[in-house]
């Protein structure tokens, strides 16, 4: 079981997020569903207890899903709804998240909660907590750079991968919802993220140390594979591994080629090369660079794609040396330095 300190820690973290992300008060009530299903999402039941002494909590697995659906009820605007899932709540045609946004209910989802146990558990609560000074000003600084940026180069073991063409407007999640329509959404947090304007002109090499495999698992090969990418789009995989060579091989058979298309910025200090978690959803905040493979992104549209195709959206982490920006140097030796 997850140690009484480590739940202290994970209630301290999740203090600092109600509070600065979420600026929750007790003027506005609260409803935290959860679920026994593995140590982490009862670590987390048990922290949110002590952060939300007054908050209705609702057992998933022992309650029917009428009566969940009738304690989001009464919520009123700016009330808040908390999910702690070890895999994912579904309450038929019932999407939670969406349909608590519609209401401008404020959401925080840790989903996916039994992929990771033991250590990974600890790790995972380190994710959580929230410095808004290190996210909203790192998270900023490098959502301006991009947004100017005319080429991007990352080196990654001796390589160089190329964005000549610009970038789309950056996105980022930072846990600074001012002037968004919803507040919250998956939880632990910290990445702003873009792509080239043109896909297509994306070229060079670039070598992978983790992947997520077919179960959504991370995956991390014995080395690094070296990814060689022309016209935006994968062509060949050196010192591929079976389980990677099975992610392509889904890639080309739904969607044709394997595109590049998210250039995702993590930013969350608590994931690197060593300390890491199962969790592909999660270990994507890892402080880095990380890379999407497929033609699926739904927050960027492309003439030449059609949303409703596009299947696959897999994602792959960088090696990652240094990334300039037009003549600036923003990340070196593991950290952002903006």
């Amino acid at each position: 079981m997850i140690p009484e300190h480590a739940i202290e820690t994970a209630a301290d973290n999740l203090r600092d997020v109600l509070e600065h992300a979420f600026e929750h008060t007790k003027a506005h009530d609260a409803v935290v569903v959860w679920d026994e299903q593995c140590e982490l999402a009862t670590a987390l039941g048990q922290a949110y207890r002590r952060c939300l002494p007054n908050a209705s909590f609702i057992p998933f697995d022992r309650t029917d899903p009428a009566a969940i659906l009738a304690a989001f009820a009464p919520l009123r605007s700016g009330d808040l709804v908390v999910l702690i899932q070890s895999t994912s709540f579904r309450l038929d045609a019932f999407r939670i998240r969406v349909e608590l946004f519609k209401r401008s209910l404020k959401v925080i989802e840790h989903p996916h909660l039994a992929r990771m146990s033991g250590t990974e558990g600890l790790i995972y609560i380190d994710s959580l907590a929230y410095d808004p000074e290190y996210y909203r000003g790192v998270g900023r600084a490098l959502k301006e750079r991009i947004d100017r940026a005319q080429i991007g180069v990352i080196e990654s073991g001796g390589e160089r991968l190329v964005y000549p063409a610009a970038f789309e407007p950056a996105k980022v999640n930072i846990g600074d919802y001012s002037g968004m329509r919803n507040i919250g959404g998956q939880y632990p947090i910290g990445e702003v993220f873009t792509e080239s304007k043109d896909l297509d002109a994306v070229h060079g090499r670039v070598r992978i140390s983790f992947f997520g495999d077919m179960s959504f698992t991370v995956n991390k090969p014995a080395r690094p594979i070296t990814l060689e990418v022309q016209g935006g789009r994968v062509v060949a995989a050196v010192d591929s591994t079976p389980e990677f060579d099975d992610v392509l091989a889904s890639i080309r058979a739904d969607d044709g080629d394997v595109r590049l298309r998210e250039l995702g910025f993590g930013m969350n200090r608590a994931f690197n090369a060593e300390r890491t978690v199962s969790d592909i959803g999660t270990f994507e905040r890892m402080c880095g660079v990380h890379l999407s493979l497929g033609a699926k992104h739904a927050t960027f549209n492309k003439p030449s794609i059609r949303k409703k195709t596009a299947r696959h959206h897999v994602d792959v982490f960088v090696s990652t040396e240094s990334v300039h920006l037009d003549d600036e140097q923003i990340y070196r030796s593991g950290a952002w330095v903006v």
